[in-house]
């Protein structure tokens, strides 16, 4: 077993000490509320969470390194607890769905009939009929068990994925199950054919995978054979549950210990259907190339185009034809879901995934990298003996070397047949292809909101969140407002983060009018930000003796009008200072509408005529008026320092 790197950086693995530590206080934690169960009973224990909203792709950001396994598309907090990983868990079914393989159908529409019948070998026949449509449906499946008599529970059993029915049980008493794919939908070997006449899009209709079929046959949503092998897998365990129910020679085979596997095309096979299954309790997927265990995004940036199977040259069939249209080339960073998930989508059950180093075509470096990521997900729930990974080579295809069935066998022994047997498998090879590739750098961001590599330039500017004072708002003179702000950076860090006043203390409010408050922050690569807030502050102001519109005052054209105020600040303090004062105007107005109809007319704009009397903390201003405006409206603008403006309206008799 190896995890050195001798190229980690001191910082990176003190950052990677850190997260480690956490994780394993979030795992301490989970196991304290008890250990994450080996399997469900059902097919997916978090069908009730609701499907995230997910953005069209060219919605999407680039995300070089991995995604952070628990980071919520809704904008949840990010969790790593085990207690909420179902729903997120879900959230990455549905954008695997959405991005990659297409709708897996559950059974709501579906009527579902099994018959076991017993022999050497057996055959488990399930007929699927779907309700909204009448179409039908057979899968049939050769059964292999072991000699001797079933324990009481059943014979634990290994679905197969197969091109045809297998023989023999597994050695070690494990009764295997022949999923003949071709049953749902036909393994072209590469062919770009139509699926139109294979059994699940005859169920599907609105469905297609692959080439559209000719017109005028219509062309269906895009659905990738992942999805509908998936579904297949699925119907196949639900007919299994049916027929270990049969009065008459029941299925011995113990659902509760339910493992699959498969190899190349069929390993991806294994995977999609342990990852979309809850009911499987062991997902073996051996040498499953691109689109199985290795990451797209790691395969298109370590591996040559054309060495790898990675998104442009993976089978048109298999997945989504929109998958290798929209996340090609680079784009395939903007994929917001990858492998490493589709792998922990297994967790909490067991999962052992492998490559074969004789084959470059299966990506085995990006498979080594996408385990580790993997691997450091299940140990965050404290469950990192269940998942296991080997890369070696020296054998064929499919085939197993003399060191690997050991492997395999403890596998089995310990997620079907409940042995205690130490295993902790975590193999690859002692060569610089591997030893000097940096797994760490993929994940290392996790945790700190900035999806980038170590050794990436820091190019972000830093973040500012200002709450106090709010832009726009007035405060009255002299009040007491606390300053709120706050400067991150998720690269390099936060070196200098200043505003007029320390956050916390009181902003300026010692003077009327229109103020500005800027924090700039700067991050230790040098990059700058800066935010403004603009906010006023005013006078408390109410005339003494005159009325606000739209009431009206009344007074005899010609007359003296003596107009009283009065000025406080936050604290009613009163404000005596003749500098408050700006203008005061009046207009010929409307005395129905309260409109003005004629140009202003200055009545003072030195304060001349203003005097400040201390003993009743009021301004009075001697108004002459004109006996012209007999029998009309005028409206008194007073303007003060602080910008506002107060008016009353005057009705001259």
């Amino acid at each position: 077993m190896h995890t050195s790197n001798k190229k980690s950086r001191f910082a990176r693995l003190l950052v990677l000490g850190i997260f480690l530590l956490l994780n394993s206080l979030g795992a301490a934690m989970a196991l304290g509320q008890g250990t994450p169960p080996l399997v469900y009973d059902v097919e997916n224990k978090g069908a009730q969470y609701p499907k995230p909203i997910l953005p069209p792709v060219m919605g999407l950001p680039a995300v070089r390194p991995l995604p952070d396994p628990f980071v919520f598309f809704d904008g949840s907090p990010r969790d790593t607890s085990f207690a909420s990983w179902e729903r997120r868990r879900n959230e990455i079914k549905a954008a695997i769905e959405k991005y990659e393989i297409g709708p897996k159908p559950d059974k709501a529409d579906l009527t579902i009939n099994a018959v076991y019948t017993p022999g050497s070998p057996g055959v488990l026949t399930v007929d699927v009929l779907r309700l909204s449509n009448g179409r039908t449906l057979r899968l049939t499946s050769t059964i292999n068990l072991p000699s001797g008599t079933a324990p009481a529970s059943g014979w634990p059993a290994i679905i197969r994925m197969a091109l045809a029915p297998g023989t023999g049980a597994n050695s070690l008493g494990i009764a295997t199950i022949d999923y003949v794919h071709d049953d749902v939908t036909q393994y072209a070997a590469g062919q770009q054919i139509s699926h139109a006449g294979d059994p699940y899009f005859l169920m599907y209709p609105e469905y297609n995978a692959g080439p559209c079929p000719p017109a005028p046959a219509p062309c269906g949503a895009q659905v990738g054979q992942y999805s509908a092998w998936a579904w297949g897998v699925s119907r196949l365990i639900d007919g299994m549950e049916i027929a270990t129910k049969q009065i008459v020679n029941p299925l011995p085979v113990d659902l509760r210990h339910l493992g699959i596997n498969g190899c190349s095309y069929a390993g991806k096979m294994a995977l999609f259907a342990g990852a979309f299954d809850e009911r499987i309790a062991a997902t073996f997927a051996q040498e499953s190339g691109g689109g199985g265990a290795p990451s797209w995004r790691v395969s298109h940036a370590i591996e040559p185009d054309g060495s790898v199977e990675k998104i442009s040259n993976t089978d048109g069939s298999w997945f989504i034809t929109g998958m290798k249209t929209d996340f090609r080339g680079d784009n395939v960073y903007k994929l917001p879901e990858d492998h490493h998930l589709l792998m922990a989508m297994v967790a909490p059950r067991a999962l052992l995934v492998s490559g074969n180093t004789d084959f470059v075509w299966l990506s085995n470096r990006s498979t080594y990298v996408t385990a580790k990521a993997a691997q450091r997900i299940y140990e965050t729930f404290g469950i990192g003996d269940r998942f296991g990974f080997w890369v070696d080579g020296n054998h064929g295809h499919c085939a197993l070397g003399a060191n690997e069935q050991p492997i395999i066998d403890g596998f089995y022994k310990k997620f079907l047949l409940g042995q205690q047997v130490s295993w902790d498998v975590h193999v690859f090879p002692q060569t610089p292809a591997f030893t000097d590739l940096d797994y760490q750098r993929w994940t290392w961001w996790w945790g700190t909101g900035n999806p980038s590599f170590p050794d990436d330039p820091d190019t972000t500017a830093p973040s500012i969140t200002l709450d106090s004072p709010i832009d726009g708002a007035t405060y009255l003179l002299n009040a007491a407002v606390a300053a709120n702000y706050n400067c991150t950076d998720t690269g390099s860090g936060i070196q200098t983060c200043a505003g007029p006043v320390a956050s916390g203390s009181n902003i300026d409010t010692s003077t009327p009018g229109l103020h500005q408050f800027t924090v700039n922050a700067t991050d230790v690569a040098g990059n700058t930000f800066a935010r403004t807030a603009w906010y006023g502050v005013q006078y408390s102001f109410s005339f003494v003796n005159l009325l606000n519109p739209p009431a009206q005052n009344t007074a005899s054209a010609g007359s003296v009008v003596v107009v009283r105020y009065q000025l406080k600040d936050a604290n009613s303090a009163s404000v005596s200072s003749l500098s408050s004062f700006t203008a005061l105007n009046s207009y010929p107005a409307s005395c129905l509408t309260l409109v003005s109809t004629g140009e202003a007319e200055q009545v003072d704009s030195t304060g001349s005529g203003l005097r400040y009397d201390s003993a009743t903390g009021q301004f009075i201003f001697n108004w002459k008026t004109d006996k012209s405006w007999s029998n009309s409206c005028r409206l008194l603008e007073l303007t003060l320092a602080d910008g506002t403006k107060h008016n009353a309206l005057m009705q001259f008799r």
